[in-house]
């Protein structure tokens, strides 16, 4: 061997060396499943898999009625979820210009149509996972809005049903297609791994064979330069297969290198492409160094290292420099990718720390013994604080995330399920109220057509005390029963408003005429007949009896009018006492007959004086029973004369007495 090719073929075999040297900076990348993935596992993937497990969770009356700030991911039912998340890697990403939140249900459901028959199958994800939020978030507030008119018209949650919705059946017709082609996608892409793992080993026999070749130098270098094309156009292999396939490439290119013995044009110049190769990795890479995403360019210098390897050794001299390029490239962006994970590890155990606090305020609201209506809506009205705070904040830390919100989650439900029990034993005794306030109802229109004015009065006046007592009823009853109730009241006062308004009038008119009468007797000259007086003065009174009730404000005034002017023409006329008496009598009889219930009041008034007669007639018996007693005894005489003026006294009151009974049954 030449001493020129002795150094070329050190120097291939020390360029080799190198290269090995170049991949040892592959243990900080996670595709070859060292290190940097152990480091970096429980950060990345835990957003996705916490929201994924959240996800699962069913939807039930807690959502429906209160919980609207929970994330929109859980307004999805489980089978609407995607269950091939894992394989996004292998999805083209899209960017939908798209905005799905001014869009109606029938228009999503459409685009989702459209979209799933225009687009490539690993382009859909973004699009169809926003569809799916946008559609459900609507269905939300339909279902809210139901629900809650269904409640106010009486309704309750136990009997509350979603009907069917066509454009939600629609939705999952669409995904469901969606989930199977995108299952037969992902059977296919591991079905092509394989047979490009099947092509990677046969272009690595081939590269073995080429050793064995008889062919000149420039015929067996140009194969293997084919044949390295041939191996980068092929796609990607199962990733356990990745770290041994390539090694086992890299071996048997090296073998060849040393078979062959390269020229030395051929080898600077294959050297110069893979140099230039790298070199373009290199700036492609420190242009990652101003991607804003740091994930995204952590997950783009993973594909530049798969490039790397792909690419064959560089000239001796400059393999170091253009190796510790890209490898200070790969630690500075490894670097802030673990500072940007670090970063949002502290924030998850802030994010902690904010719901843990969320959860003792919600667990502070169920304990609070909420006494009426106003107590559990403002109860609940800072339960929805809470939970818009709670929507506010990220994820908690993986081993967190579930155990924190499970407990948020339980607050929550323990507070609605303690609310529904108190509106449920609320709409019981309104239930109780109503049946209460519809007895009122029929007692009320019982009454409604009485003209018992007093009585009746009296009854409705109690009716309304108690219906103000009751407490309030089913909402949607209230005013149907107050309106029934308030109108038989109605009734009844505008009937009696009505009847005394009519007599009011006549009162009014009869206070006139006794006014006119009371000038008549004041003005009256007495002529020479005293009969004739006499007849004058009880036609008065007559005529006094026969006008009839005044206005309750004037009746004791000008009955005191009355009287005096009487009583003044009785003593111009000196007309006796007892005639004076038996003519005021006389009218009170009168009065007594045109009164309300006169029958039953002149009834009254005859046996008062029948028992006035007896007492008198039992009075004139024992009387005469002492005069028998004290004429037996000495100097009595004073005490007879007493007791006979006693006796005397009785038989004229008796007498008296006896001539009213004759006036009371001559009416």
């Amino acid at each position: 061997m030449s001493s020129d090719n002795q150094h070329s073929v050190q120097n291939e075999q020390q360029g080799i060396a190198n290269n090995n040297t170049e991949n040892t900076m592959n243990t900080y990348l996670p595709e070859n499943g060292l290190t940097m993935e152990d480091k970096m596992k429980d950060i990345v993937p835990q957003e996705q898999e916490t929201q994924n497990q959240s996800n699962g969770l069913e939807i039930d009356e807690f959502e429906m009625e209160h919980m609207s700030n929970i994330p929109d991911e859980m307004l999805i039912p489980e089978d609407m979820h995607d269950d091939d998340d894992e394989h996004e890697e292998h999805s083209a990403p899209v960017t939908s210009e798209i905005d799905y939140s001014k869009l109606s249900k029938e228009e999503l459901v459409a685009t989702a149509a459209r979209l799933f028959n225009e687009r490539a199958i690993d382009q859909l994800k973004p699009d169809f996972d926003a569809i799916k939020i946008h559609f459900y978030k609507i269905v939300k507030t339909e279902q809210e809005k139901i629900k809650r008119q269904f409640l106010e018209q009486g309704g309750t949650l136990e009997d509350f049903k979603v009907e069917p919705d066509i454009l939600e059946t629609r939705l999952k017709a669409i995904f469901t297609q969606y989930k199977e082609k995108k299952s037969a996608y992902i059977q296919h892409l591991e079905s092509e791994k394989l047979h490009n793992l099947n092509l990677k080993k046969a272009v690595i026999e081939e590269i073995k064979d080429l050793c064995n070749s008889a062919e000149s130098v420039n015929d067996t270098f140009n194969q293997f330069r084919e044949l390295q094309k041939k191996w980068r156009s092929i796609g990607p292999v199962p990733q356990s297969e990745v770290n041994n396939l390539w090694e086992n490439y890299n071996h048997h290119v090296e073998k060849f290198y040393d078979y062959i013995k390269i020229n030395k044009e051929l080898r600077d110049l294959d050297f110069k492409r893979n140099h230039e190769a790298k070199l373009e990795l290199c700036e492609k890479a420190e242009e990652l160094l101003l991607e804003p995403s740091i994930v995204k360019a952590f997950n783009l210098l993973q594909e530049y290292h798969a490039k790397w390897r792909e690419i064959g050794p560089v000239p001796f001299e400059m393999r170091a420099e253009i190796w510790n390029r890209f490898k200070d490239i790969t630690s500075k962006i490894n670097k802030k990718h673990q500072e940007y994970f670090d970063n949002q590890k502290a924030l998850q155990e802030k994010n902690l720390e904010e719901k843990t606090k969320l959860c003792e305020e919600a667990e502070a609201l169920l304990n609070i013994d909420n006494k009426s209506v106003k107590d559990w809506e403002d109860r609940s009205k800072a339960l929805l604080e809470i939970q818009e705070k709670w929507k506010s904040i990220g994820f908690a830390p993986k081993k967190d995330n579930n155990k924190i919100y499970k407990r948020f989650r339980n607050a929550c439900d323990a507070f609605f399920a303690k609310k529904r029990d108190f509106y449920k034993a609320l709409k019981e005794q309104q239930n109780n109220n109503l049946q209460l306030k519809l007895d009122l109802c029929v007692q009320a229109e019982a009454l409604k057509d009485s003209t018992e004015w007093k009585k009746t009065t009296d009854d409705m006046l109690q009716l309304q005390k108690k219906w103000k007592e009751i407490g309030p009823v089913p909402r949607k009853m209230s005013d149907v029963v107050w309106k029934r109730f308030r109108a038989a009241c109605d009734v009844f006062f505008n009937n009696k408003a009505a009847h005394f308004s009519t007599i009011d009038n006549k009162y009014a008119a009869n206070l006139a005429l006794k006014e006119t009468l009371i000038s008549e007797i004041e003005n009256y000259s007495p002529v020479e007949s005293a009969e004739e007086n006499f007849e004058h003065l009880k036609a008065f009174q007559r005529r006094w009896a026969e006008i009839g009730f005044v206005p309750m404000q004037n009746k004791e005034e000008i009955q005191a009018r009355y009287k005096k002017a009487i009583d003044k023409l009785f003593e111009t006329l000196k007309v006796e006492k007892s005639k004076v008496n038996m003519l005021n009598y006389k009218n009170k009889i009168e009065n007594l007959s045109h009164s309300k219930h006169s029958e039953k009041k002149i009834d009254k008034e005859r046996e008062k004086i029948i028992m006035q007669i007896k007492k008198l007639e039992n009075d004139i018996v024992q009387y005469e029973n002492n005069i028998g007693f004290f004429s037996k005894s000495k100097g009595a005489q004073l005490l007879v004369a007493e007791v006979q003026k006693k006796i005397d006294d009785a038989k004229a009151e008796m007498k008296s007495l006896e001539e009213k009974i004759k006036m009371i049954d001559s009416l």
